[in-house]
């Protein structure tokens, strides 16, 4: 059966799709400047591990390099996650990618069909964008704190397919069935806590043959772009065992961490 695309998202329906809702404090908002910035306000105010903002609309929803999340109520799934890693891990190398892992999981558990992952913080479907990752971390007295935003497209409404410069899409397209979003998100949060788990004992290195098993320029030229150097051209090799993109250019192989970079093809 069709969802109703503009459901609302409810609390009780989250929680008792969720089987373990104790794992989750949710919080609905029906605006909000950015739920990542709300989110790591309540962190610096001790908010528990596992504190979930959600938002139908975001006056400036961020995404990587100061770029604007563009959202439409009703017609996409926006929110952000805080988890507190135990005392003495490391600082939590590729976590972005690892979220690319687990979204993609839980999208093709519910069907979606041609996920793949573009280094190092999209999510792409039928090969146009219907997701996007920012994972911002801080630390407190020795402990990691990670803010997990994600953004999914349900539906591509005109007026924001028009104002973006990629190729935009939706999950309405690849799935068979415009998905719930309220079991959309309670498979999401299951599948970011199993990941999280995983990740707390073994990093990112158990999830690298999982992302590059979905990698979209595998074995592709391209081109790393970022502000003040000049660009730097190579073959798509993988990710090593940290997440960092692994180039064949033609100076040799070059390691290129996410920072503040942009991928592009050649």
């Amino acid at each position: 059966m069709q969802a109703n695309p503009s459901e609302p998202l409810s609390t009780p329906v989250i929680a008792a799709a969720l089987q373990v809702p104790e794992r989750f404090a949710i919080s609905l908002l029906d605006s909000c400047e950015s739920t990542s910035t709300l989110l790591l306000e309540r962190a610096q105010q001790g908010a528990a591990s596992g504190s979930v903002v959600v938002c139908e609309r975001q006056s400036a929803g961020r995404g990587r390099r100061g770029r604007v999340w563009l959202s439409a109520p009703g017609d996409s799934l926006t929110f952000s996650l805080l988890w507190r890693f135990p005392a003495g891990m490391p600082p939590p190398m590729g976590l972005s990618l690892a979220v690319g892992v687990a979204t993609a999981r839980a999208l093709e558990e519910m069907g979606a069909a041609g996920v793949q992952l573009k280094w190092p913080n999209d999510v792409l479907a039928d090969g146009a964008k219907v997701g996007g990752i920012l994972v911002e971390t801080v630390s407190e007295g020795g402990c990691h704190v990670a803010v997990i935003g994600l953004g999914l497209n349900i539906h591509l409404p005109r007026e924001i397919a028009d104002a973006v410069d990629i190729e935009a899409g939706a999950l309405s397209s690849v799935m068979p069935y415009a998905p719930s979003r309220n079991l959309l998100l309670a498979n999401l949060l299951k599948a970011l806590a199993a990941m999280l788990d995983a990740f707390e004992r073994s990093g990112f290195s158990v999830f690298a043959e999982a992302w590059q098993s979905r990698h979209a320029h595998a074995g592709q030229f391209v081109r790393i772009l970022a502000e003040g150097v000049e660009p730097i051209e190579g073959r798509c090799i993988g990710v090593d065992r940290d997440g960092a993109l692994l180039l064949d250019t033609v100076s040799g192989l070059r390691r290129i961490v996410s920072g503040d970079v942009s991928l592009r093809p050649a």
